[in-house]
């Protein structure tokens, strides 16, 4: 055998052996591996929250200068998948059900994270409501799974961050000066979202047209009570610049929300007439669209399917939120490409966020490159914030 031919063959072998040695440690790691995550344990841990608004809420029936929450944490093999329940009172829940229901279950049960869909139904079915605090359980699931795979939900799910919309800000019914107060902190903002339902809702208008043309969508929070008002004021608001009516008539009130949307000018959107994925098929031709809400409907996973189904009833779609951290709010803007509006602005009500993320950028919704949900812990010296690291 010459040198050439020689050495020929022993590379061969040596390569041979390389691969072989190779090929047994890649097989020797993911048996460990397997073998370790056997032994990995999903791990749940929660703490209640208050949030403080920056102004006082004034809505057509009710006012708040707080709303409570429960940030949660889902660690996993040295990853945290960071959720949170906001409870405004009108939902029903309160710091003391979320921790009950929390408490109740058993996460470590499960050692796979990626069985989402198992995970969820276990969730789902340990306890009738409680919405908000699926949703919480929900979105930290997501954010888990999407940051082991290292990538954005958005991208996981295929969605454009592209497409994404404007997200309105929103102005509380108050005093003019306060309204124009309002209107000039959310001057980087390119629609608004403003409440109404009380016996001045022409004096908020024509305030804030004083000081903005800025398109309108107006929140009714089921404060008018006669239908061919509404039909007036709706008619009159529309010469006025508003684009979107949200919620005009009491929930339960479907015969004349039916017929208010059939001779509507603007669409008609139903917010607290609408929760869940169960409430779509009754709504359809009673309402334009919907407000879909994290808190309401249990979850990203839940929203986004509704927003497929609504899409297939021809109805429209706002991707909405509660008063929360830029936890849920950077979770609702995941799905925020589906949606026709987005009303984002949670976090912007607040004083006391202990996190950093989604941004609105020229009055667009823009999406964290960052895998997961986009949100990370602020280093704050308080409780929140050593809880969360």
């Amino acid at each position: 055998m010459n040198r050439r031919d020689f050495l020929r063959s022993t590379g061969m072998v040596a390569g041979a052996l390389l691969i072989s040695n190779s090929v047994q440690s890649f097989e020797s790691k993911l048996k460990y591996k397997t073998m370790r995550n056997k032994y990995l344990k999903l791990q749940l841990s929660f703490m209640p929250y208050t949030l403080q608004l920056r102004h006082v809420f004034n809505l057509a029936k009710s006012s708040r200068t707080t709303t409570p929450v429960v940030l949660i944490k889902i660690e996993y093999d040295g990853f945290c998948g960071f959720g949170e329940a906001s409870m405004p009172p009108y939902l029903g829940e309160s710091h003391e059900s979320v921790i009950k229901f929390l408490q109740q279950l058993n996460l470590a049960q499960f050692s796979d994270p990626f069985l989402i869909h198992d995970i969820l139904d276990y969730v789902e079915n340990s306890m009738n409501g409680n919405y908000a605090a699926k949703a919480a359980i929900d979105i930290a699931i997501n954010d888990l799974t999407a940051k082991i795979a290292g990538l954005p939900l958005h991208k996981i799910w295929g969605l454009n961050p592209a497409k994404t919309p404007n997200t309105s800000f929103t102005i509380g019914i108050d005093a003019p000066d306060v309204v124009k107060l309002k209107v000039i902190e959310a001057e980087p903002y390119r629609i608004l979202k403003v409440k109404l339902g009380r016996e001045n809702d022409k004096e908020m208008i024509e305030t804030i047209r004083s000081v903005t043309d800025k398109p309108i969508c107006v929140d009714i929070n089921q404060g008018w009570t006669d239908r061919l008002m509404a039909l007036e004021m709706i008619h009159w608001l529309k010469e006025k610049g508003v684009v979107i009516i949200e919620q005009p008539m009491l929930k339960t009130n479907f015969d004349d929300t039916a017929w208010l949307t059939q001779h509507s000018p603007l669409p008609i959107i139903a917010d607290e007439a609408f929760h869940n994925i169960s409430d779509l098929e009754r709504l359809k031709g009673i309402y334009s669209g919907i407000n879909i809400k994290l808190m309401k409907c249990g979850g990203l996973t839940s929203a986004r399917e509704i927003c497929y189904l609504a899409r297939s009833y021809g109805m429209k779609v706002m991707i909405g939120c509660m008063t929360e951290t830029s936890c849920a709010v950077s979770a609702a803007a995941q799905l925020s490409p589906l949606s026709d509006w987005a009303d984002l602005d949670g976090n912007l009500l607040i004083t006391n966020d202990p996190f950093d993320g989604m941004k609105i950028i020229e009055g667009k919704v823009t999406l964290p490159k960052q895998a997961g949900i986009g949100v990370v812990p602020l280093k704050l010296k308080t409780e929140i914030a050593k809880f969360l690291y």
